[in-house]
């Protein structure tokens, strides 16, 4: 086989656990081995960039209600005391606006709830929406799964937001791995 006819195809697969991104290089030998060399570099480095992609272990995100009215594939559909409610399948807050915890034991006494510091932007963020919000209900989750649904009643300007139920003693043990409990210092990476 001639030169010209040799070729190098890299496949990139990468799962970051809600979609998967699937992408196909090739490389020629028209390309100079400098070049070649820094195409394979960025190549090697994309798990790196996108490693923050994964929430991993306790990711947590809130939900606003909404109405049907909006496009299927953008809601959360859940059935509530016998009537179905929307909310965005976007979230309004995550893991990531978390600065510290502190859980407590929940009303059931088998599992928890937790109370969520939120870091500043994110506090103005929820005293906007739970301002406009009133009555709407906030779905949470943990881990891809439903743990609470609360109605906003009036607007929280103190910056925590509240999981009354529905945490499990492993999901705690693993947030006192990465984050502080509230009042104490933060934790060390």
């Amino acid at each position: 086989m001639s030169k010209a006819g040799r070729f190098f195809c890299v496949l990139i697969l990468h799962d970051s656990g809600l979609a998967k991104i699937h992408s196909v290089v090739i490389i020629t030998p028209m390309l100079s081995a400098a070049m070649r060399f820094l195409i394979f570099t960025l190549l090697l480095m994309c798990p790196l960039i996108a490693g923050d992609k994964n929430p991993g272990a306790n990711a947590v995100s809130f939900h606003m209600e909404t109405d049907n009215a909006n496009n299927p594939k953008m809601v959360i559909e859940r059935q509530i005391a016998g009537k179905m409610h929307y909310f965005q399948k976007s979230p309004d807050f995550t893991h990531k606006d978390m600065v510290a915890f502190s859980p407590f034991l929940a009303d059931n006494q088998v599992d928890f709830g937790v109370v969520l510091q939120l870091r500043p932007r994110a506090a103005r963020r929820l005293e906007s929406l739970t301002t406009a919000n009133q009555g709407k209900l906030l779905l949470a989750t943990c881990n891809g799964r439903v743990v609470d649904i609360v109605r906003i009643d009036q607007p929280v300007s103190d910056g925590f937001l509240v999981i009354w139920n529905g945490v499990q003693d492993a999901e705690v043990k693993q947030w006192d791995k990465v984050a502080p409990r509230i009042g104490q210092k933060k934790k060390k990476s």
